[in-house]
């Protein structure tokens, strides 16, 4: 780009000066006449009315012009202020660009200090939230209590759990003991009906050898015998068990009472340790005692992030006024501007836009300028076109004609 090549200084400074000041001249006289061109405005309204209609006519077109002209020279005059400011701020950049190289440095080391301060409060602007605003403002309100709070609410949930396994524990002795009574209940009906089963099968076998003897004349006692003590035996064996068995029963029935008794007194626990769980949960608007501690945690570092922010603030505020002191000192039009250009004053490159930028508008403004003036010097001629050779009232329409020309400097 031909901005970046190095060329001769430039006039046009010491050329807008000059102008600057004629417009300053310029404004003054145009105060000083205000109310001379106001009076001439309204004695020009006033010739309307009068009963020559062409004449009134020609008159109220004259106005009409007038008033454009009015209109047009107040457009000139703010373009030339806008085209003063934008040539003060193109004297400024020629003085950055004109300072010895030691002076610039110093200016540059307090724009880095601007730049970097201004990037890091950026990045916590932009930074996305991990908590909710009202997350926030509920951690703040509790900042003091929330420690023992989280630590409540974990020791609860640690109780909960074991709780809970105190209960599946007992509820699973408790059904370990019902099976185990079951088991003994149903051995208990067989070993009856067996007992009785035999008790038949031994008056049986007794008929039976009765019988034998009676008819084949033989000795029952031995067989008798024999038939006694085995049925006896069996009778006994049985017994036995039916007894183990009901003294099983018995244990069976106090251990599962005793399951029962102690499940009850950990289901009332567990529901009362669930009621405070739940309450805080709900309260705090969490799932887990993890959750509000990972929430505690969060706003902990957003109160540093806050703090690190405010450090910054006051940091960059004194930075700013560092820097507009310094470039104070060399009588800049705008020196507060550069705070927020300061990337500008550390990259020529930067600059260079900046400067591109402002010569675009005061080319800009000047074709504006001139467009407006060749505007009222057209609207001027068409106004001495109707007034001529038109005796009476051009007098004052011709007072207006010269104040216009005086403010806006036209010849």
């Amino acid at each position: 780009m031909g901005l970046f090549k190095k060329k001769k200084k430039p006039e046009y400074v010491e050329e807008i000066l000059e102008f600057g000041e004629e417009i300053d001249r310029r404004s003054k006289r145009r105060e000083n006449k205000a109310k001379q061109v106001q009076k001439a405005k309204q004695a020009a309204n006033g010739q309307q009315a009068k009963p020559n209609q062409g004449q009134g006519q020609g008159k109220s077109l004259a106005t009409e012009y007038c008033e454009q002209i009015m209109a047009a020279a107040r457009n000139l005059e703010e373009t030339k202020r806008e085209y003063k400011i934008v040539t003060d701020y193109l004297t400024d950049i020629q003085t950055l660009e004109n300072l010895p190289e030691a002076e610039m440095q110093k200016i540059q080391e307090t724009a880095q200090n601007v730049l970097n301060l201004n990037e890091a409060r950026d990045a916590y602007l932009n930074k996305s939230k991990t908590i909710s605003d009202a997350q926030f403002a509920q951690m703040e309100q509790l900042e003091d209590e929330m420690p023992e709070i989280i630590k409540r609410l974990q020791s609860n949930e640690s109780y909960q759990t074991t709780v809970k396994r105190d209960m599946q524990y007992l509820e699973g002795e408790r059904e370990e003991w019902r099976y185990y009574q079951d088991s003994l209940e149903q051995e208990e009906t067989i070993l009856r009906r067996l007992f009785f089963g035999f008790a038949g099968i031994y008056v049986l076998a007794v008929g039976v050898i009765v019988i034998l003897g009676m008819v084949m004349k033989f000795d029952i006692m031995m067989p008798f015998v024999a038939a006694t003590l085995i049925a006896g035996a069996v009778g006994g064996i049985m017994a036995l068990r039916l007894q183990n068995d009901r003294m099983g029963l018995k244990k069976a029935q106090a251990n599962i009472n005793r399951a029962i008794v102690l499940l009850n007194k950990v289901k009332f626990k567990y529901v009362n340790v669930t009621n405070a769980v739940d309450y805080a949960c709900e309260k705090y608007h969490v799932k887990n005692g993890y959750e509000l501690s990972y929430i505690w945690d969060q706003y902990l570092e957003a109160v540093k992030e806050r703090e690190k922010y405010e450090r910054t603030n006051d940091d960059l505020e004194y930075f700013n006024d560092k820097l507009i002191r310094q470039l104070q000192r060399y009588r800049f039009y705008d020196a507060r501007i550069w705070i927020h250009q300061a990337k500008a004053l550390l990259d020529k490159k930067e600059m260079v836009e900046v400067k591109h930028d402002l010569l675009v508008r005061r080319k800009k403004l000047r074709s504006g300028m001139e467009s407006q003036v060749t505007d009222i010097r057209g609207a001027r001629k068409e106004i001495e076109k109707l007034i001529k050779n038109r005796p009476g009232g051009s007098q004052e329409i011709k007072e207006i004609l010269d104040s216009v020309d005086k403010m806006c400097g036209i010849g």
